[in-house]
């Protein structure tokens, strides 16, 4: 049989074969045997019969199933990823709660030294590793933010104040929201971004993260070790699997993000996506992304087709593992959710969903508007 090539360039896939081509314009494309998705440059391919012509590099079959092409991976923005400042540990119950309470008890901005003074030990409770940590997951999570000092915000207030959202920290509702905050953006937590939206294989091990990440970090030109890669990988991949037969309480604990059950460990000790309609996540937290996601996307304007949604790097779908018809069915939900202002139409198998209003400024409203009612 003969092969298939792809032409890749900033806006679209050129797909040839056998004299026959055709222009692909960030839709899905089926084929006999896989799909192929392509999006903003980027393609994620798994046929052994494919071969990729990137840079003037022919990359073979075999090739394809050994390893991503983070070569091809364009970063939403011209901020540089990055691979640390957790120090190992990863994100736990109440951490975000400690930050806001601390930085809002005080004068806003609050000092930075607050995490990291002799008092921070008696202060949050933890060792003084552990205080760094929490101030990064309360920044990476979108809690509390730094301006010459840490202060917290807009989010952190409703999640947290006195009668707000998620007071105690406690619903379900803000676990996943946290997850959309860290999965979505590569600004502080690139690991996971590329995790949730680049690792196109069902299955996978630490391993082959890393390859694919060294091949990023090439590509972008940047400092980092490969020890600092790996240590990011597996508090990564902790967050979601916890380690089992840990020694210290810290490690025994249950990590936030392990009650959503995204990710599994098989019995060969390789690690699963869990793919589904996502019983527990809540319709308003799925707004949210959605309008955050949008918010990102300005040139996209008032109406937005169902594969973005769906397939997008940086998509509610991609981030939440969501099966296609459970995007739909949340799609259309969101017409008596939003009372109209967001709606869903199908006609002549075109699939898209349709903003009343494309102002920027309501859009951010609406999104914090819609996260209320996840908590009803």
């Amino acid at each position: 049989m003969e092969p298939h090539f792809i032409y890749l360039n900033a806006s679209r896939i050129h797909l040839h074969r056998r004299g026959e081509s055709a222009i692909l314009y960030m839709h899905t494309v089926f084929v006999k045997i896989r799909r192929v998705r392509g999006s903003n440059g980027n393609i994620a391919v798994t046929l052994t019969m494919w071969t990729i012509f990137l840079k003037g590099v022919s990359l073979t079959g075999d090739y394809l199933q050994s390893r991503l092409f983070t070569d091809m991976i364009q970063l939403p923005s011209d901020i540089p990823p990055q691979f640390s400042g957790h120090e190992t540990f990863p994100l736990r119950q109440l951490w975000l709660r400690k930050a806001y309470d601390v930085v809002t008890q005080q004068h806003a901005p609050v000092s930075r030294s607050v995490f990291a003074d002799e008092e921070a030990i008696v202060r949050f409770g933890v060792g003084k590793n552990m205080a760094m940590s929490i101030r990064f997951w309360a920044s990476a999570c979108g809690i509390i933010e730094e301006n010459d000092g840490y202060q917290a915000t807009r989010l952190g207030h409703l999640l947290f104040k006195t009668n707000g959202f998620d007071e105690f920290n406690e619903h379900p509702a803000t676990t996943w929201l946290m997850h959309w905050q860290v999965a979505s953006t590569h600004e502080k937590t690139t690991t996971w971004w590329y995790l949730f939206n680049h690792m196109v294989q069902q299955v996978f091990d630490r391993e082959l993260i890393n390859a694919s990440l060294s091949g990023l970090v090439a590509e972008h030109k940047l400092r980092i070790s490969l020890a600092t890669l790996k240590r990011d990988v597996e508090c990564c991949i902790r967050s979601y699997v916890p380690r089992l037969g840990g020694d210290s309480p810290e490690e025994m604990s249950e990590p936030l993000f392990g009650e959503l059950g995204l990710i599994q460990q098989n019995a060969k000790g390789a690690f699963e996506f869990r793919r589904g309609a996502k019983r527990s996540l809540p319709d308003g937290v799925f707004a949210y992304a959605l309008l955050d996601y949008w918010e990102r996307m300005q040139h996209v304007g008032s109406v937005m087709a169902f594969d973005r949604v769906a397939y997008d790097y940086g998509s509610p779908g991609r981030v939440f593992k969501l099966d296609e018809n459970s995007v739909a069915d949340r799609l259309m939900a969101l017409e008596e959710l939003t009372r109209g202002q967001i709606q869903w139409t199908e006609q002549a198998g075109i699939r898209q969903v349709t903003r009343k209003d494309a102002g920027q400024k309501n859009l951010a409203d609406l999104k914090y508007k819609l996260l209320e009612s996840a908590y009803a």
